[in-house]
């Protein structure tokens, strides 16, 4: 070949090659720019190898279970932890008949009790409820369990007013406060459609506790004295305890940063609508629970033993109330509805006590508190978990609400059991305390009630 012919051919490879480099730099699309780069995703909390922020993830991006064995695991967890919490509350007129009948103490004073215990079960919410967001659900349930059971077998050594005041109201209460919100906040966390059924099968626990408290203690009591039965209670909440830190296994990614109380909250009108309408609910629906018991004695005749059956027919109509209730909040009316008609049935309730006068009449009486208590309380959790959005929230929000009501807790029961002791000791000076009592405590119930319809407005 000639020698410029090489060197023309040469030039003429080397400016094509210099027009492909230019071309590359503006992006024309050569050869080596049609591959493009493999597509990216952002992670999502069901990619279990990919690192999760729970401070960025979206609502959207929660999609939990609705179902399967994990899920309904927790349920039964939570179904235990109310068992322990409420169940155990709700036998505190066993304790109470013994303190005022075997001690003689005021009932005034051994109501105190009761009202601390339930007092440190609400306001030990906003610690563990803000301790379940952080990822530490499962601890927290075991160290509440610690001190619910320990208080529980203290409470049989007790003798005097100021040890069992300690053993059963502050150590007992503030365990019983620490395992309650993170149960309820896990076992929410697995659920979005089928939410409110399934609350309100774990607030079923609270009927069944409220059967095998009372029972163990009233009925081992003439046989073994009341330190071991005490102390055979003490094991039931072992057992129940023990069990529920087993099956305890948190959904939602720990939230490891924010504040213990987060305000804005109550810068959304219908949460604090029910925070409110929910403290003046828990200042008079314990009132029932407490002195049901102390009036079938005193006032209508009853023994011992009876007057616990009407504690045990309370709870027991409770069991198919709770899921019923969850059911029509679940799939017809909504938990805030639901929640508005059961707080207005409480009220009427308690305002029906004024008429109570003969056995029969108790009786009745006892299975409408139990059917009245069992709706309000088993759309609470369902209600209150409707209000919040975030399920990264849903342990501290839940907390503070309860926190609050612990103080309507406190309040309450104290109240009344004033009233009763001012009325001595004749039937109808009581009769005319008890009308002055259930006007008083009947009263908060229509509060929440029209709390409630301005929410649904």
């Amino acid at each position: 070949m000639d020698p410029s012919k090489a060197i023309d051919v040469e030039k003429q490879a080397c400016e094509v090659q210099g027009e492909r480099v230019v071309d590359d730099e503006k992006g024309s699309p050569s050869s080596s720019s049609l591959t493009s780069p493999p597509p990216t995703y952002s992670p999502s909390v069901h990619t279990p190898n990919q690192p999760i922020d729970p401070d960025t993830y979206s609502e959207d991006d929660f999609m939990p279970p609705d179902g399967g064995w994990r899920a309904w695991s927790q349920v039964l967890a939570a179904h235990l932890v109310n068992a322990m919490s409420w169940g155990y509350a709700a036998s505190f007129g066993v304790y109470q008949l013994y303190y005022v009948d075997t001690l003689g103490l005021p009932a005034a004073q051994v109501s105190w009790i009761g009202s601390c215990q339930v007092f440190l079960t609400f306001a030990a919410c906003v610690i563990s409820g803000r301790l379940s967001d952080a990822g530490y659900a499962r601890e927290t349930v075991m160290a509440g369990s610690f001190f619910a059971v320990l208080g529980s077998y203290l409470t049989s050594f007790c003798s005097k007013y100021w040890q069992i005041f300690l053993a059963q109201g502050v150590c007992t209460g503030l365990g019983l406060g620490i395992i309650f919100a993170p149960a309820i906040s896990v076992a929410s966390s697995y659920f979005k459609r089928n939410r409110s059924i399934a609350l309100s099968i774990a607030a079923m626990g609270t009927s069944v506790g409220g059967l095998a408290f009372p029972s163990t203690v009233q009925y081992l009591i003439p046989r073994i004295g009341f330190q071991w039965a005490a102390r055979s209670a003490a094991l039931v909440a072992l057992v129940i305890c023990v069990g529920a830190s087993a099956l305890l296994r948190p959904y939602i990614p720990a939230r490891k940063t924010g504040s213990w109380i987060e305000w804005a909250a109550f810068k959304e009108l219908p949460y604090s609508l029910f925070a409110a309408g929910s403290f003046l609910n828990f200042y008079g629906i314990y009132f029932g629970q407490f002195y049901i018991n102390s009036f079938a004695r005193n006032i209508i005749g009853f023994s011992s033993l009876e007057s616990v059956n009407l504690l045990l027919l309370s709870n027991a109509v409770g069991l198919p109330v709770r899921p019923m209730v969850g059911y029509l909040a679940n799939n017809h009316f909504g938990p805030i509805n639901v929640f508005v008609m059961a707080t207005a049935f409480v009220g009427i309730t308690l305002f029906a006590w004024i008429g109570i006068t003969t056995r029969t009449s108790m009786y009745i009486f006892s299975a409408f508190v139990g059917i009245a208590i069992s709706s309000n309380q088993g759309t609470f959790v369902p209600a209150l978990a409707s209000l919040t959005k975030d399920p990264k929230k849903m342990g501290i929000r839940f907390g503070m609400v309860e926190t609050l009501c612990s103080f309507a807790a406190l309040a309450g029961p104290p109240t009344a059991g004033a009233i009763i002791d001012r009325s001595g000791a004749n039937n109808s000076i009581l009769i005319d305390g008890r009308v002055i009592v259930n006007v008083f405590h009947g009263s908060p119930q229509a509060f929440p009630f029209v709390l409630a319809i301005i929410i649904l407005e």
